[in-house]
């Protein structure tokens, strides 16, 4: 198995169990699904007793509910939400891009990526940036889980179908772990 960590963050935000398929030789893009998953089922300790701890659920509800999408529940993935406030304006975004992009750049160099990478790179990513920018407003954006301001935002949006949601990566950014 593959996983894919940010190079900025380290934060783990995609593996080769997805169906990967790279756009524009810059991006990746997955198709995710969305399910109901209880609120707060990741947090609970396998053999805890929850009533004997904090007398059951009352605070809750009983079994309240969420939808999420795969990629965010498998790797932590943080929503920023627009009615919440969360989600950077397109001009704050573009903002970010630029230092991701430049980000990416030095690590590619650091890490000694091949001459012909970096050139994919640099052809690829204004086209990309541009094609992201202009779609912005359809886009959720997410981020991983150690909230990095300076790392890859994982961007989702929906197929021309209108039910069926994929994320878009960039491939720079990304490092594989075999695993």
């Amino acid at each position: 198995m593959i996983i894919y960590e940010d190079v900025i963050s380290g934060d783990e935000v995609l593996s080769d169990t997805f169906n990967i398929s790279t756009v524009d030789k810059v991006l990746y893009e997955t198709d995710c699904r969305k399910y109901m998953k209880k609120v707060g089922e990741d947090f609970e300790l396998a053999g805890a007793n929850p009533s004997a701890e904090d007398g059951g659920d009352d605070d809750g509800g009983e079994g309240e509910m969420v939808m999420v999408h795969d990629i965010e529940d498998q790797f932590r993935l943080v929503w920023l939400k627009s009615e919440e406030g969360l989600k950077p304006s397109k001009d704050a975004f573009k903002s970010h891009l630029k230092g991701y992009m430049k980000k990416v750049l030095g690590k590619m160099t650091e890490n000694g990526a091949s001459a012909e990478d970096i050139a994919e790179f640099k052809a690829g990513a204004p086209g990309a940036v541009k094609k992201i920018l202009a779609n912005y407003d359809n886009y959720d954006v997410l981020m991983g889980q150690s909230m990095d301001g300076d790392a890859m935002h994982v961007l989702i949006d929906f197929r021309e179908d209108g039910v069926t949601p994929y994320a878009t990566l960039w491939k720079h950014g990304l490092k594989e772990i075999k695993v």
